[in-house]
């Protein structure tokens, strides 16, 4: 690579490429499939399904429409903490949802704990790899890392806290709601982080070049 690419800004968070706007679009696809799959297990949601499914309960709403309006909830806070969204923000508000909703269906009857099992591990899998190809695209953060990235700086509470917070807050209330707890939501919690760095590690070099 040319030394004078090197020393080039950041890409605008606006403006994409075609193979920078596809790998954005494929990796929440992605990360909405593995959502899906969680949600077929019957095994515990990751924490803001577990709120976007309590929510859908109470209001008839389907689980990935859902999770589109709670993004956009997320974003209005956003507001006066002056967070700057991104071309990703927004896809990440929407495109996800919209997976959720179309994949779900599609999905075939998820009969045996091995097999649900296995869909909870191949869903956290695919979440992670969806999540570390879209934070490579460095298009703009998602709904919920804004929140706690502003959250962080308006009040000096350490991120883990305040993300620790923030999960704990969607899974209580979803739960509360009717949203699905269990051993796929302590699985998530436990592996998405490692698996999110990893998938981070694995792409962050492919999308510095001019896809």
């Amino acid at each position: 690579m040319p030394a004078a690419a090197l020393s080039e800004s950041p890409p605008s968070r606006w403006r994409a490429g075609p193979g920078r706007l596809a790998a954005l679009l494929a990796a929440l696809w992605v990360f909405g499939i593995g959502e899906a799959l969680l949600i077929a297990a019957k095994l515990g949601n990751s924490p803001w399904t577990v709120l976007a499914q309590g929510a859908g309960k109470q209001t008839g709403i389907p689980v990935g429409t859902m999770t589109v309006i709670i993004s956009f909830l997320v974003l209005l806070a956003w507001i006066p903490l002056h967070q700057r969204p991104g071309l990703g923000t927004v896809a990440n508000a929407t495109v996800i949802g919209i997976a959720i909703d179309v994949m779900l269906p599609l999905l075939p009857d998820l009969d045996g704990l091995a097999t649900r099992l296995a869909a909870v591990a191949v869903g956290i899998a695919l979440v992670g790899l969806g999540s570390g190809v879209y934070l490579s695209c460095r298009l703009g953060p998602g709904t919920r890392d804004g929140l706690m990235t502003g959250l962080h700086r308006r009040t000096g509470v350490s991120l883990r806290a305040v993300r620790t917070g923030i999960e704990l807050s969607a899974v209580t209330v979803g739960f509360l709601l009717g949203g699905r707890v269990g051993i796929g939501t302590v699985a998530f919690a436990l592996l998405i982080g490692p698996l999110v760095q990893f998938s981070v590690g694995v792409f962050s070099s492919v999308s510095t070049t001019d896809l």
